[in-house]
């Protein structure tokens, strides 16, 4: 809209007045001129607001103007407030006083939420309009000096000083202007009769009736007034009062009563018959909300009458009676609307930052709430509350604004999501609420390491188990989610031996399944213990270890082992001589077997096989101590030379089994029992082995005084002539096996333990030996240990 600006002297005030009304004390309020130009200066918002004009772009700043459009707007270069389109006040607050633009400035990262008003001042760009261009009025040439006839006045979209009306009448000798007093509702604007009308000669009078504001420069308005004088009626109807004031409740149904008007009139007849009418210059609104009957004067509702449409309502209300030249009278009806708790509370969720994470420090802003109530009063004061029993409260901000605020610290992997309520009453009888409701999202952040369900594991693997193959698998838990919970796995290296934990055993990354590399031996390696570590890929990483205990279980992969090895493997033979006069139960010898193995695989048995087609054995063996043994007194019935085949077996699935020879040779009592140091299976025949025997024994008997000769002197003289020495076993002395250790089921537990054989090459010995005194008792289970003689008999 364009206007003039008066004066050069009127239009430096006014632009100076501009300039000093941008901005007003107080941060966060600022005024503009409604119909500034666009790019106008309002005010520098950023710096008034304390925020830096690199960060406007990045923490997204922004302006919002509830049902305001884009009146106004924010030069994110240097942070000025600006108008951005045409502003009219008329248009945006009509004849409210205070006028002003609330806005909700908001950036982000954190959020941050400023409300800021602009005070849109008036400005004198609109003139002064009466309800039509002319007015007719018929007035009877018989009305009485001082009468006053009613105008409708002008109005002025404007406010204050601009809108202060100044009335002036054109000159006449018959009118003067009765001009509204302080009290507007009692008596307006009116023409009053200075001199008597006389229709013959003046029938028709033209007026101007002048408006004008009080704005700078002032504005002005005209209508013509059109006086037909009529003639002689000379009573006009005249109503009861002039002001009637009545209180309409809105919502009210079509037809209610509003109020019944009655005039009067002096005359008689048809002139003192009086017609009920609104005046020609009611407004629309009134005419399509109201009705009034022309005969009773009843006035009706006929519309919707809204309390927030319209707080109330004037009616003129003109009584013509019926004479030939009509008279009227005229009162003013002034309906107050009271208003109803009809409307219920809006809710608006403005600016939402989600999902919010579980860290996050208590006073987060997480959502701007706007609310309001189109009711008055206590109608429209509105109250928000939120679903009890969460970790949020709602804070009251800035006049119908909430702030949705962390109260209490959050855990996702306890509540991933929370559905809030928010509920808005307002304060009517009864109330009306509405609500609204927001998900909120717990985002995960990584404080929680893999959990194992327990600390260690006991895993059994069979010995000899193929390469790779699938051991155990472990698996942890992480409460976290996504990437915080992606969980890996590794071995905590360690040395085994003199080799590393990762030549034994692997274990997948991504499935936690632990594999065997290699064949494990029992024999080797009993126990195999080591840790697997878990760890998530958040930032930073988290992790826990779990133990594994890997017990590599015994197979019957070793068959059993003589103690000492035969010559020749098992078609080797161990000779021993035996006197015939020994009687039952006398111990000959006694086979020592090992078995690598343990439990049940390396539980060693002994049986004595019997020879085919021969003659029943005198001997027999221990089922688990390997002692060879008579079973009745010898005779010449027996054969000089007895061949024992003793097979010694575990008890492990499958079964294995090895054989040991032991050649018995039978001398009388008068032949020296000297064990002969060769074997004696290739004697031709009974006759002969005895004669060999015979020839045998002179000569070992011999060779024996001879090196015990040589032994006792050599004796004599090293103790003689050097000092004693020490050492458990010597050289060319042979370590003899105590007979105390009874049974191959107690020897075989102690799997790894060596037998000290001198420092020399190993011999192939077999210990030999048989006790002092004869024993018929079953020495099967439990042989004899003291009194026994040892011979030690060379392959």
């Amino acid at each position: 809209m364009e206007f003039s600006w008066g004066s050069g002297q009127e239009s430096r005030r006014l632009l100076l007045w501009l300039l000093l009304s941008v901005w007003e004390a107080g941060s966060g309020h600022y005024s503009v001129l409604e119909e500034a130009k666009h790019g106008t200066f309002v005010g520098r918002i950023a710096q008034d607001l304390g925020l830096e004009l690199a960060e406007l772009v990045p923490r997204l700043f922004r302006v919002a103007s509830k049902g305001r459009g884009n009146l106004l707007e924010v030069n994110l270069q240097n942070g000025i407030l600006f108008v951005n389109s045409r502003i009219d006040r008329e248009e945006l607050c009509g004849q409210s006083a205070e006028c002003s633009i609330h806005l909700e400035v908001i950036v982000d990262r954190p959020l941050q939420v400023f409300h800021v008003e602009v005070e849109v001042k008036d400005i004198n760009d609109n003139p002064p309009v009466f309800p039509a261009t002319q007015k007719n009025l018929f007035i009877a040439e018989s009305r009485p000096l001082d009468s006053r006839f009613p105008l409708e006045g002008a109005s002025d979209a404007d406010i204050g000083e601009n809108a202060l009306l100044t009335y002036r009448l054109s000159p006449s000798e018959y009118f003067s202007l009765e001009k509204p007093s302080d009290d507007e509702r009692v008596k307006g604007l009116g023409l009053i009769l200075r001199k008597s009308l006389d229709r013959e000669e003046t029938p028709e009078i033209f007026l101007v009736l002048t408006v004008t504001d009080g704005g700078k420069p002032e504005l002005t308005g005209t209508v013509q007034l059109l006086i037909t004088v009529l003639d002689a009626n000379d009573n006009a109807p005249v109503f009861d009062r002039k002001l009637y004031e009545v209180k309409l409740p809105e919502n009210v149904t079509n037809g209610t009563l509003v109020i019944k008007l009655n005039a009067s009139d002096l005359d008689e007849g048809l002139n003192g018959d009086i017609i009920y009418s609104f005046s020609s210059d009611i407004s629309p609104s009134v005419k399509s909300k109201f009705h009034i009957d022309p005969v009773t004067g009843q006035i009706m509702v006929k519309g919707c009458i809204d309390f927030e449409e319209s707080k109330s309502y004037e009616i003129i209300v003109e009584g013509i009676d019926k004479g030939q030249l009509p008279l009227s009278g005229h009162c003013r009806v002034i309906v107050e609307v009271e208003d109803n708790n009809d409307n219920v509370p809006d809710l608006e969720f403005k600016s939402l930052s989600l999902p919010i994470r579980e860290d996050a420090p208590l006073g987060t802003v997480i959502a701007l709430i706007s609310v309001s109530d189109r009711d008055s009063g206590a109608n429209g004061q509105v109250n928000c509350t939120l679903t009890s029993h969460v970790p949020f409260k709602l804070v009251s901000t800035f006049k119908n604004y909430y702030s949705l605020v962390l109260d209490s610290a959050l855990d996702r992997e306890s509540v991933s999501a929370y559905e809030l309520v928010v509920t808005a009453r307002d304060g009517g009888s009864p109330s009306l609420w509405a609500t609204a409701s927001v998900s909120v999202e717990v985002a995960d952040v990584n404080d929680n390491a893999p959990a194992f369900p327990q600390p260690e594991y006991t895993v059994f693997v069979k010995e000899n188990n193929p390469p790779g193959c699938h051991i155990f698998t472990v698996s942890a838990r992480d409460a976290d989610t996504q990437e915080n919970a992606r969980v890996s796995y590794s071995l905590v290296e360690r040395r085994v031996g003199e080799r590393a934990l990762s030549s034994y055993v692997s274990v997948h990354a991504e499935s936690g399944k632990v594999y065997a590399l290699q064949p494990l031996d029992h024999e080797e390696l009993e126990l195999l213990q080591f840790q697997v570590s878990a760890r998530d890929a958040g930032m930073p990483p988290l992790g826990s270890n779990v133990t594994l205990q890997v017990f590599v279980l015994d197979e019957n992969d070793n068959a059993p082992a003589l103690l000492v090895p035969q010559v020749g493997g098992a078609e080797g033979a161990v000779s021993v001589v035996l006197l015939r006069s020994v009687g039952a139960g006398h111990v000959v010898a006694k086979v020592r077997a090992v078995d690598a193995d343990s439990g049940y695989n390396a539980w060693l048995s002994y049986e004595l096989q019997p020879v085919a087609g021969g003659p029943r054995s005198p001997f027999r063996v221990g089922l688990y101590t390997g002692e060879i043994s008579t079973t009745r007194a010898l005779d010449e019935a027996d054969a000089p030379l007895q061949r024992l085949l003793v097979l010694v077996k575990d008890h492990g699935e499958p079964t294995l089994t090895t054989t040991a020879t032991v050649l018995v040779s039978l001398v009388e009592n008068g032949q020296s029992p000297k064990a002969s140091s060769r074997a004696l299976a290739g004697a031709a025949g009974p006759e002969g082995a005895l004669v060999d025997v015979n020839v045998y024994l002179i000569i070992a008997i011999c060779s024996v005084s001879s090196l015990l000769v040589l032994t006792l002197l050599l004796h004599t003289v090293l103790r003689c002539s050097a000092p004693p020495t020490e050492g458990a076993c010597g050289p060319g002395k042979p370590r003899l096996v105590c007979s105390s250790a009874v049974g191959s089921w107690s020897y075989s537990q102690q799997r790894r333990q060596r037998v000290c054989s001198g420092e020399g090459p190993p011999k192939t010995d077999l210990m030999a030996f048989s006790p002092s005194l004869p024993d018929s008792r079953d020495r099967e289970d439990q042989p004899q240990t003291t009194g026994e003689s040892f011979a030690k008999v060379r392959l």
